[in-house]
């Protein structure tokens, strides 16, 4: 037999061979599953028998309705970790959820976990009586439990509670899942936070991080001046910003309404009625893609000041997440995001649109005449544009293809073309341009600022023609708002606002690189059963 025919032959054998590992392969983890399933039924099942026993004997834990919660894990471990061992502590009172559990005849010791953190119970038959030291071995991982006895340390050097007492508070039904791993587990972290919120003490700590962030924020802007105020979610005219919004009917109007995409024209207002210096913390909607750094709908701070311009937004913007930063992270203003040391210490670059798209892709858009240039450059960059865009629509282009990734430090980029800043003021000095902001950090904008257009006749120039585009496909383009425009006609001061993704920025504060893992109900497909 030829040397080839015997290689084919063995190459075939091989083939075969691979071939029923993988069935062997699919037949175990199929029928691994199906163990699994049935041990996880039979777990549940034993639960539900626990929970009718304890209500056949009068011991329902549903029917207990406060616990006198007045001492908390973490705490009385900081507060007591001087406690030498064999030395009497103080009494204590706390409830929380049972995360472990090792019986061992007569004692045993078991993790209670409340909003602080954990500390370890121990549980003597001889402390609590018998009937009770019963019940407790009944009780399950997860369950809610209150105890009051004493604090000490233990032999290893563990603060613990030495318990007198300990109830079951409330039945858990489902057992804990022992650990997450891979994508399915990813996807069911964010479809059950409250079993991530359980299970991983460091989701925990993002979220309470999250919560301080927003208060600091709130006590920046609340010590320069600046007044919180609500302005409407639903809203007859979608307005301030380019993207799609979500629509929905007001039945006794009987009209329809859109979920806000900016908070920008309804602070506007304000500041026309006389309030200089307004903020506003709140949710937007936007019916667009998701990914890494985008959610439907998402959290925004929008400010908006009197008699300063996006200079004065600039300093102030810089000023807030340094100090704020700083505030929340305990020390300097570093911070460690995917694979960057972002400095939030050193000033931030400020540099035009124009002078980086220069620097990065070579191409200087002074110097080109018209749009007819801007397009013949962007078809030899393979740049796909649309037929509607003008000069300063193609240079936005430019920079979002080739420059915003590359902007890793803060970096304010200036001189936006007015084709893409309808709400902004043009540049006395290039009025192709106008007075606006964006801030970049790690190749993601966190920040849109403006010198706020106050010319109402301008300002009708350009939202009709924001409307023009919308009747000729923009499905992202405003309309006409006649109510803002009146405004407007009574005259508004010179003004500097701001938007701040709040999100983004609990992100690069938190280390987190997905927005999915700083919300705490992201938005998800439903699961088809």
């Amino acid at each position: 037999m030829e040397k080839d025919d015997l290689r084919e032959q063995a190459s075939q054998v091989v083939d075969a061979l691979q071939d029923k590992a993988a069935e062997v392969a699919d037949a175990l983890a199929d029928a691994a599953e199906e163990i699994s399933e049935q041990a996880y039924s039979e777990l549940v099942a034993i639960r539900r028998d626990k929970l009718k026993e304890l209500q056949q004997a009068g011991k329902d834990p549903f029917q207990i309705t406060s616990y006198p919660q007045d001492s908390f894990a973490q705490p009385v471990k900081d507060n007591f970790k001087d406690v030498e061992e064999g030395q009497a502590g103080p009494k204590a009172c706390m409830a929380g959820r049972m995360m472990s559990k090792r019986v061992m005849g007569k004692a045993s010791f078991a993790d209670l976990r409340d909003d602080t953190g954990t500390i370890q119970m121990y549980i003597r038959k001889d402390h609590i009586g018998e009937e009770a030291y019963a019940d407790f071995k009944k009780f399950d991982i997860g369950d809610i439990v209150g105890v009051k006895g004493e604090i000490f340390r233990t032999k290893m050097g563990e603060i613990s509670i030495k318990a007198e007492e300990i109830v079951l508070l409330a039945k858990s039904l489902l057992p804990l899942p022992e650990k997450w791993h891979g994508l399915k587990d990813q996807e069911l972290r964010y479809r059950q936070r409250y079993l991530d919120l359980i299970v991983n003490p460091k989701v925990k700590r993002s979220f309470k991080m999250r919560s301080e962030i927003i208060s600091e924020m709130r006590r920046y802007f609340d010590s320069h001046g600046f007044m919180e105020v609500e302005t409407p979610v639903l809203q007859i005219q979608a307005g301030g910003a380019a993207a799609r919004p979500f629509t929905t009917h007001h039945n006794t109007l009987d009209i329809d309404m859109f979920l806000r995409i900016s908070l920008e024209l309804y602070l506007k207002r304000l500041i026309v009625g006389g309030f200089d210096r307004v903020y506003e913390i709140g949710r937007n909607f936007r019916n667009e893609g998701m990914d890494a750094s985008h959610n439907p709908e998402f959290t925004m701070m929008e400010l908006y000041q009197a008699y300063t311009d996006y200079e004065g937004m600039m300093n102030l913007c810089e000023d807030m997440m340094r100090t704020v930063a700083r505030k929340v992270l305990g020390g300097k203003a570093l911070v460690r995001f995917g694979q960057d040391d972002v400095d939030l210490e050193a000033p931030f670059r400020r540099v035009s649109m124009r002078q980086i798209v220069k620097e990065i892709t070579g191409v200087d858009f002074d110097t080109l005449p018209d749009t007819a240039a801007a397009k013949k450059l962007a078809d030899e960059r393979g740049l796909a544009y649309e037929e509607r865009h003008q000069k300063g629509d193609i240079l936005n282009l430019f920079f979002e293809e080739y420059c915003e990734k590359n902007l890793r430090q803060p970096t304010f980029v200036t001189g936006h073309p007015v084709e893409i800043s309808p709400l902004a003021k043009k540049d006395p000095q290039n009025p192709g341009y106008t007075l606006r902001f964006e801030l970049f950090i790690a190749g993601h904008e966190y920040a849109n600022a403006f010198s706020e257009l106050n010319d109402p006749i301008d300002q009708r120039t350009r939202l009709e023609y924001q409307d023009f585009l919308k009747q000729h496909g923009d499905d992202e383009a405003s309309g006409v708002d006649e109510d803002f425009l009146t405004a407007l006609e009574y005259g508004m001061p010179p003004t500097g606002g701001i938007g701040i993704g709040v999100d983004r920025f609990v992100m690069l504060l938190t280390g987190e690189t997905s927005i999915r893992d700083v919300l705490l109900f992201p938005t998800m497909k439903p699961l088809i059963k």
